[in-house]
């Protein structure tokens, strides 16, 4: 997955890249590209219509979405003030890709809670 949103934060340089994580029971499904729909390079917007039919489909399948991610193109993997402003999804896991060194991407995950910010870990496994 990590590659996944790492590919996908590339793909779109220098505009942010957005999307979401679906998860069963807490645990981790798939990774969710999406069209980040803010005419800018400093900011996302997730495309409604887009974030609409995956919550349809999630539901259909008794998951649900457990991770919102974007990226910095260019700057480091922790909220932006605006970031903070519009965090409206609870408790989800915010993550952030930094491609500040391009040849270093960094991903952190954060809980934003009524304007706060909590860092929680990221565990990245192999998979065979």
């Amino acid at each position: 997955m990590r590659d996944e949103i790492v590919t996908h934060a590339r793909r779109e340089f220098p505009r942010e890249c957005c999307g979401v994580i679906s998860g069963d029971n807490g645990n981790p499904v798939a990774v969710i590209p999406l069209t980040n729909t803010y005419a800018g390079d400093d900011f996302f917007e997730i495309d409604a219509g887009e974030l609409y039919r995956v919550y349809r489909d999630l539901d259909a399948v008794g998951q649900e979405i457990i991770v919102n991610y974007h990226s910095h193109p260019v700057s480091v993997a922790y909220p932006s003030v605006r970031d903070v402003a519009h965090a409206q999804w609870g408790e989800i896991v915010y993550l952030i890709c930094s491609l500040e060194d391009p040849d270093a991407p960094v991903l952190r995950a954060f809980h934003i809670l009524e304007g706060e910010i909590f860092e929680v870990g990221v565990t990245i496994t192999e998979t065979p």
